[in-house]
């Protein structure tokens, strides 16, 4: 396949693999057609099939890999680049993950855990001395 040839047919790939996998992983489809896919594949032996965008994206990429390349070994590392091309489309699309800290405790305020704490020494059956 000459090099001239061989980007067009990529670049189509790439966006043909994230296309077909948004379809099937994410959209409802006309008539709510996958959304009734995804449901009878959960009900049966493909459960989770089309659950991982990233699962769906390797075998959708696998056939568009032999129409790019045509050496066995070319059709394998087109498959693999497919499949992180469209999985990386899908990742630009998203919202950023915002990590955020966790507020630092109050001294001296309950920490929300259900154990309770070591009893001091003086106190009397595990029950502080309040003084009264």
């Amino acid at each position: 396949m000459a090099d001239l040839d061989l980007w067009p047919r990529l670049v189509l790939a790439i966006l043909a693999t994230w296309r077909v996998t948004h379809l099937l992983v994410r959209e409802d489809g006309p008539g709510t057609l996958f959304a009734r896919a995804r449901s009878a594949l959960d009900d049966g032996l493909g459960a989770g099939l089309l659950d991982c965008f990233y699962c769906t994206s390797l075998w959708v990429a696998a056939p568009l890999a032999i129409w790019v390349a045509s050496r066995p070994l070319d059709v394998a590392i087109t498959w693999l680049a497919l499949s992180g091309a469209a999985c990386l489309c899908e990742r630009i699309g998203q919202r950023d993950v915002v990590v955020q800290p966790l507020p630092e405790p109050i001294p001296g305020e309950d920490d929300g855990m259900l154990r309770t704490p070591e009893p001091e020494p003086g106190d009397r059956d595990g029950v502080a001395a309040t003084g009264r």
